[in-house]
């Protein structure tokens, strides 16, 4: 059983890897990795390099169904979105990205399969 986001995040990845034969463009999705603890010093170089709390923690740069790529934003259990992701989330859909926030790995391969086959869905 996965029992925590980065372990589900994980089993996405490892998903992606495996349907990559099957649609290609999985190939190139990838983590953003702006959350998480860190140092009080990396977390200063980090930021002083571009990363941005909000951002969604996986990107598909493949444009799909008149959408110029994919964000899904990682949850577990009862967590829900932070202000700057909600942000985020309405930014990026308002300038062309289709997006989703999803609880389980199970849940991100299904958006993700729907996003590559052209499936209508919306987010909440």
């Amino acid at each position: 059983m996965v029992s925590s986001e980065a372990e589900e995040q994980a089993a996405v990845i490892e998903w992606a890897g495996w349907m990559a034969g099957r649609y290609p463009c999985l190939k190139w999705i990838y983590h953003c990795p702006n959350g998480g603890h860190r140092h009080k010093g990396e977390a200063a170089r980090l930021k002083a390099q571009g990363v941005k709390a909000g951002v969604s923690d996986l990107f598909l740069p493949y444009p799909c169904g008149g959408y110029a790529g994919l964000y899904v934003e990682m949850k577990h259990g009862r967590n829900g979105t932070t202000a700057a992701q909600e942000e985020f989330l309405a930014y990026a859909a308002s300038v062309g990205y289709k997006t989703a926030v999803c609880y389980s790995a199970d849940e991100a391969m299904a958006v993700i399969t729907g996003y590559l086959e052209g499936e209508a869905w919306t987010r909440d």
